[in-house]
């Protein structure tokens, strides 16, 4: 991991990073995204070395309990018979819960610095699983912006074809109603009328711009006189 000696490691230094393994944030950040088996071994082993820190500390609250119980059984058997002998045998059974639990608070002061390691090895993770996704979510978010400003210019050149033959449909129409009448639409198998479905209005105006219809000259005699 080339990146996470240069950049993530570095960048951890000094930082107080949450258990991932309790951290619900870090759940909803990695739902949907495959873990790679790296990153599953160090959630197995975060896992047990916090069930271990677990199991110690109620193991320990255990062995309190049980050596105030036998130094209440030394008091109780002080003044009874073959007294002795119960509490040299009361005071072993202590000899071993201290023995025990001195061998519990050792492994209790080392956790905290297996689990922090195990920690920042899989925070490691996710950060190089966060900078592959958000880099390959950027590359689709270029590819996705560019194609949308393809589109975009693409729609506009279709919307301007669009009028410029509704223009010259309505035009030929017009022309056509003008000198064959309302008969048009069938003799052209027109399955519309343009000038009820395709309106191409004039700039300002709300009417439909109509070509002018053409007008037969007449030719006019000079008399003179």
């Amino acid at each position: 991991m080339a990146r996470s000696d240069e950049v993530f490691r570095p960048a951890l230094q000094g930082k107080k990073i949450p258990i991932i393994s309790l951290d619900n944030k870090w759940y909803k950040l990695m739902a949907g995204i495959e873990h790679t088996p790296r990153m599953q071994e160090l959630e197995e082993q975060l896992k047990n070395l916090l069930k271990r820190q677990g199991k110690i500390n109620t193991d320990l609250k255990a062995i309190n309990k049980a050596k105030a119980k036998l130094r209440d059984e030394i008091v109780n058997a002080m003044d009874e018979e073959g007294g002795k002998e119960k509490q040299e045998e009361f005071s072993a059974q202590i000899n071993v819960l201290n023995k025990q639990m001195e061998e519990y608070q050792d492994e209790l002061l080392d956790l905290p610095k297996q689990i922090d390691a195990v920690n920042s090895e899989l925070m490691l993770e996710t950060m190089e699983i966060c900078y592959t996704v958000i880099s390959e979510n950027t590359q689709h978010i270029n590819e996705i912006a560019d194609w949308i400003a393809n589109i975009r210019v693409e729609l506009k050149k279709n919307v301007v074809r669009k009028q410029e033959c509704e223009l010259k449909n309505q035009q030929m129409y017009s022309y056509m109603h003008d000198i064959f009448g309302p008969d048009v639409i069938d003799m052209f198998d027109m399955k519309y009328n343009p000038e009820v479905e395709h309106v191409v209005k004039t700039a300002g105006q709300g009417t439909p711009a109509k070509p002018e219809t053409p007008k037969t000259s007449e030719s006019t005699e000079t008399v003179d006189n």
